[in-house]
């Protein structure tokens, strides 16, 4: 039987919208979450969730609100129980990498890693 591939695969392009905030999480890691809003022509830019769990020590830094960054990642939607019990969900872009666009080198070493899905 053939396996089909399949993939999920993220790279935005864009500014930060408002600085980073990070949380210490119970387990340890850290977790720093992104909102990245990516222009558009002729239409309203997007703007983009991004969370970082367990960032890497020499990660470039700080980024702040109006940075353009490179982020590379996948998509996931987490579901979960209202305190009215309604059902309802959100959607952001897991990270894998978050780099400022002007650090060719950082950009280029994040893109290496994904190349493989994309060929």
């Amino acid at each position: 039987m053939e396996r089909k591939m399949t993939m999920n695969v993220v790279i935005l392009q864009g500014h930060l919208s408002s600085d980073a905030r990070e949380q210490d999480l119970e387990s340890g890691s850290l977790l720093v979450r992104y909102e990245v809003t990516v222009p558009r022509d002729a239409e309203p830019a997007d703007s983009v969730p991004v969370a970082w769990f367990g960032p890497p020590k020499d990660r470039p830094g700080p980024v702040t609100a109006g940075d353009e960054v490179v982020v590379v990642g996948r998509v996931r939607r987490r579901w979960w129980k209202a305190s009215m019990g309604q059902s309802v969900s959100s959607t952001e872009v897991l990270a894998d990498a978050v780099v400022p666009a002007s650090d060719r080198r950082r950009v280029a070493a994040a893109l290496r890693k994904v190349r493989p899905a994309l060929e």
